[in-house]
């Protein structure tokens, strides 16, 4: 059951140290115990502690990972205890340099960074709260912590002071240095858990694992946060992310892995990315699994040209050179950066790599790209959507995620499905290596039914597919692809980009030539009657509307009841809605909506008969249920709409039925709006067309001979 068929599903508004346990939360705690954590306590501990989520959630991970209320109060109190004792604020160095003259040790947690001082010939440390700086580092120390050298690693410290009449010596002396993360894990204990979750609750799994709540997110809305995954999972995997402000683009890289690193675009030099010539010191790339640039966009943004010809060759070929040597590395690349303008805006002017910084604005660079994650179709977070629920430690599964970039997935697609055969080898590098990463994140012992791996083989192609169309309009001589694949059985099936059915016309602007032999009657995001675009049931455009079946995707705009339902319905005396779940009041306003058209469509001496059917509430919220309906009863009487309730406890279908011919089968019902951020002044709640929508169907038959 779904939340939209049970109410009472998100009217649980526990406490947030006391949430109530749902079943996929005891099954996580049953099978993994001991290796997650309940997501929201992250916040309860931080406080103003500016640290990153991996390292509170390494400490909750040793005293809280458990289900029980007690264990996990105590283990609060310890980890609170521990940073008010250990973690040094910046406005408190002093205090804590106090401490450690006056105790002769203590323990601090940091962010630590070494350098190589090569006139006296040691390693010095740097501490980045506490201020200190040409500490001591014994050599083997940052031989077992390479990182210490790129980037700095948070470590729990012990350091001493030992003073001496010595102006030169420093009296701050290293005494320990255990970085913050795990050491080992269990592999195979990890798979054999796996099997005990079926597709959908992994999945919500490694939502949770994010820190989301997900039952806030569709399927394709899920398996984009999933792509933010891949570079961890994935070596020398190249991704960017274009969107809006506030969508939670550059998280992932900071917070969720020790192993990812995030800079500012502004800040990336050849020397700190790859090699320092002048000293032979390898870069980011030769110590971090994930190198992500924030704040990558901006047209104006000066860029060093010597970069981008280094990184072009280091994306496609996994090497840089240092003068005449040649060196590889195995870094993922991701860029991530903020949109100024909508995708029809984009698509109409210039491309939808149109904030780049002009240099990156490349095709040859842009060719690199593995998958472009459609950032505006990302919602803006909101504090609803952040978990309660249990969710993988963060150091846990970074370490998991590290050790399967050792794995290949790439080809377990091929003895089901065959990729189209003008698919270039560059374009089905990018497809291997996202399909591999779904699978190596979503079915980790590589085993999944046909359907489910064509879900991720579409879902990889398509994110290839928007780079390359891309492409096609920054360099004409480029040719045009079909992008696709054949099944064992020889059926063909296109693959099309969400946004080219939502703006067909400005998609395929500017483009050397239509795709050709393209089959958009397999798809469910193509323009025309497949793409679920709903141009052809407007009156105006199409006299003769439209008989059979469309499916629109996951967060696909420019769907109304305007053109959707209206249509079918205009002219009718009476209509028969059958939808079991009008419960909520998002599903009452759904409704109203409706009643609006249908009023705004007819003469106003005119009068409609509208009978609902459904199911009546008989839970703790029955009373609300009729007040609602008696609202909208009365609402509905005041502009000629007549309108009746009918109680009928044994329906599941939804529909919609004239009396003038028109049978409507819908597979939401009404219910097709996804919740948006539930402000005043969001224009989705103004004009459906501007929202997003759920996955859904919906079938137009014509049952009499009066429909026109």
């Amino acid at each position: 059951m779904t939340d939209t068929e049970n109410p009472s599903a998100r009217n649980t508004d526990a406490e947030p140290s006391t949430p109530q346990q749902s079943d996929l939360d005891y099954k996580i705690n049953l099978l993994f115990g001991g290796s997650v954590v309940r997501k929201d306590l992250v916040k309860t501990v931080k406080g103003n502690a500016i640290v990153p989520s991996y390292v509170l959630e390494y400490l909750l991970g040793q005293y809280a990972a458990s289900d029980d209320e007690a264990t996990i109060q105590a283990g609060i109190d310890a980890v609170r205890k521990i940073l008010a004792d250990h973690y040094v604020h910046r406005n408190e160095s002093e205090l804590v340099k106090s401490a450690i003259r006056e105790k002769g040790r203590h323990r601090i947690i940091d962010k630590v960074t070494v350098t190589l001082n090569d006139k006296q010939d040691v390693y010095q440390a740097s501490f980045a709260n506490l201020g200190l700086g040409g500490v001591i580092v014994e050599p083997a120390t940052v031989k077992t912590n390479p990182k210490l050298l790129v980037g700095g690693v948070w470590c729990i410290c012990d350091i001493e002071y030992f003073h001496s009449d010595d102006a030169r010596v420093v009296p701050w002396i290293l005494g320990s240095l255990k970085p913050i993360q795990m050491s080992s894990f269990d592999y195979e204990g990890y798979l054999a858990s796996r099997g005990g979750f079926n597709t959908e609750e992994w999945i919500d799994l490694l939502i949770q694992s994010i820190g989301f709540n997900p039952e806030m997110f569709g399927r394709r809305a899920k398996l984009l946060q999933l792509v933010r995954l891949i570079p961890f999972v994935e070596r020398n995997y190249n991704l960017v992310e274009l969107g809006p402000k506030g969508t939670g683009k550059s998280h992932i890289y900071s917070e969720f892995s020790p192993h990812g690193m995030l800079i500012s675009g502004g800040e990336v030099t050849v020397p700190k990315l790859f090699v320092n010539n002048a000293n032979g010191r390898i870069g980011l790339v030769g110590y971090w699994d994930v190198v992500a640039f924030d704040e990558f966009a901006g047209k104006k943004k000066r860029t060093d040209k010597a970069l981008v010809d280094i990184m072009k060759n280091y994306m496609a070929n996994k090497t840089f050179s240092r003068g005449v040597e040649t060196l590889g590395a195995e870094a993922s690349m991701v860029f991530v950066g903020n949109t100024s303008h909508n995708v029809p805006y984009m698509l109409k002017h210039s491309d939808l790599f149109d904030e780049l910084p002009e240099s990156y604005h490349d095709s040859a660079f842009l060719d690199r790209l593995h998958f472009y994650i459609p950032g505006w179709e990302v919602d803006t977070i909101r504090s609803e959507m952040f978990s309660s629920g249990y969710g993988f430690v963060v150091d846990y599964i970074a370490e998991v995620l590290r050790s399967m970039r050792n794995t290949d997935y790439s080809d377990r697609y091929q003895q089901h499905f065959t990729l189209g055969s003008d698919i270039s080898t560059r374009d089905r590098d990018g497809i291997h290596k996202t399909f591999s990463g779904l699978m190596k994140l979503i079915y980790p012992n590589g085993q999944a039914t046909p359907e489910e791996i064509e879900e991720l083989l579409r879902f990889a192609i398509e994110g290839r597919k928007r780079v390359k169309d891309q492409i096609l309009r920054i360099d004409t001589t480029m040719a045009a692809v079909n992008f696709g694949y054949t099944e064992t059985a020889g059926t063909w099936h296109g693959v099309t980009a969400l946004e080219e059915g939502e703006y067909p016309d400005y998609y395929r602007a500017r483009r050397p030539e239509t795709e050709p032999g393209t089959d958009s009657s397999s798809l469910s995001g193509l323009a025309g009657e497949e793409a679920g675009v709903p141009a052809p049931p407007a009156v105006d455009a199409a006299p003769q509307l439209f008989e059979g079946h469309r499916e629109f995707q996951e967060n696909q705009r420019g769907v109304s009841y305007e053109t959707l339902l209206v249509p079918y319905l205009r002219g009718a005396t009476e209509i028969t809605i059958v939808d079991p779940y009008i419960r909520l009041p998002h599903q009452g306003r759904n409704l109203v909506d409706l009643l609006a058209l249908l009023a705004a469509s007819k003469d106003p001496a005119d009068e409609i008969a509208v009978t609902l059917v459904t199911k009546e509430d008989r839970g703790e919220y029955a009373q609300q249920h009729l007040l609602m309906l008696k609202d909208i009863q009365d609402s509905a009487a005041t502009v000629g709409i007549r309108f009746t309730v009918n109680w009928d406890m044994t329906i599941h279908d939804r529909s919609i039925r004239t009396d003038h011919g028109w049978k409507l089968l819908l597979g939401r019902g009404l219910d097709i709006f996804q919740k948006g951020s539930g402000s005043q002044f969001d224009l989705g709640s103004r004009r459906q067309e501007f929202r997003q929508v759920f996955a859904f169907g919906i079938t137009y038959i014509r049952e009499g001979k009066e429909a026109s």
